[in-house]
């Protein structure tokens, strides 16, 4: 056909765009709860045990903030990691009412395992990227992060506290 460009018109990638990115989170969060079943652990405590190999060391509050669980819930998961020997749990020495916790070093080969064959077949994938590729995609998981978060923080607050993140609900009460 004269005249028709071979690549997608607008909408059409960009609903294969959006189509891609549910199968890709779909796909990940299901591969998130296999590495957990595979190393005994929930979902919650693998996003915990993510975020303190990100930061070093989090407060409880921090890791509640984090993960959207109730302190309640954080603080019975961070016992059970404690216990399992995956976390340490010290009081903040600035204000005993605080409890620092981090990951322990010698448990991160143990949890990198599960991931290994992924990132290196990731790392092949992006070598063929250039640095423009490259920095258009950090700049959109960037920006999808801070969409996820303040969709996180919009949730409505109504009367019944099953319809508010756990976050919200502990800001009301």
């Amino acid at each position: 056909m004269a005249g028709m460009s071979p690549e997608p018109d607008r909408a059409s990638a960009i609903a294969g765009l959006m189509r891609a990115g549910r199968e890709t989170s779909r796909l990940s969060m299901v591969f998130r709860y296999a590495v957990a079943d595979r190393l005994g652990l929930t979902v919650s405590d693998l996003e915990c045990l993510d975020f303190l190999a990100d930061v070093g060391s989090a407060t409880a509050g921090q890791v509640a903030e984090r993960t959207n669980l109730t302190t309640g819930a954080v603080t019975s998961m961070l016992r059970r990691l404690q216990q399992a020997g995956y976390v340490t749990a010290e009081r903040d020495p600035a204000d005993r009412r605080r409890v620092i916790v981090a990951l322990r070093p010698e448990r991160i080969a143990e949890l990198e395992k599960p991931y290994e064959r992924f990132a290196e077949r990731a790392e092949q994938l992006i070598e063929g990227y250039s640095v423009e590729e490259l920095m258009l995609l950090v700049r959109h998981f960037e920006q999808m992060q801070a969409m996820y978060l303040a969709e996180l923080t919009a949730f409505p607050e109504g009367d019944n506290a099953t319809t508010a993140p756990p976050a919200a609900r502990r800001r009301n009460g």
